[in-house]
């Protein structure tokens, strides 16, 4: 969805304003570092003054961010939706993605498959390394022929070269992973109709 340039000037005066605000600022002292009269930083942030490039730069430098963070459109989905995998027993809210194969993915993942149903032609391999910690429950981590029980609190990070799977021993056990783009594509990958 493309925004009209009113919300995009508003949206990025509203966040000037709220980085100042949690920085614990005054107008004043965004003023002093960013070389800008106090009169002209409230003019901008209300709306009363267009915002120059060599200003907006000055800003965003100050309050340790970037344009392109300023100006980012603003995403009216704030509701995180479960991808649920019967057949593999998953389910997973993406929490945070970077697109790109230097990309990084966050999700919070709930297995529900007990260890016995994981059999060798479950387990998958990928490049790259997988990271997870266990939240809740007790997870049984398939590495090749390797098992290996993670409980609460305990994280593992291993080379996905090796074929690995994902088993919840006792009951569902909750996990948060970070996944490179290789896992993504495995891990939470989109479930077929």
């Amino acid at each position: 969805m493309k925004q009209e340039d009113g919300e995009v000037d508003r949206l990025v005066r509203a966040r000037i304003r709220g980085l100042r605000l949690a920085l614990g600022w005054s107008l004043d002292d965004l003023a002093g570092r960013c070389y800008l009269s106090p009169s002209t930083l409230s003019r901008i942030e209300t709306g009363h003054r267009r915002i120059g490039l060599d200003q907006l730069t000055a800003i965003a430098r100050a309050l340790g961010t970037s344009i392109d963070q300023l100006v980012e459109a603003a995403d009216d989905d704030v509701v995180i939706r479960p991808q649920h995998d019967e057949a593999r027993g998953i389910t997973a809210w993406t929490l945070n993605h970077e697109d790109g194969p230097h990309g990084m993915t966050v999700a919070k993942m709930r297995i529900t498959r007990p260890p016995g149903e994981v059999g060798r032609d479950d387990l998958r391999a990928h490049p790259g390394r997988d990271w997870f910690t266990v939240l809740t429950g007790t997870l049984v981590l398939f590495l090749d022929e390797r098992t290996v029980t993670i409980g609460p609190g305990q994280a593992a990070e291993f080379s996905t070269m090796i074929p690995h799977g994902f088993g919840a021993l006792g009951g569902p056990a909750e996990i948060i992973g970070i996944f490179d783009h290789d896992g993504q594509r495995t891990h939470l990958r989109p479930v077929s109709s």
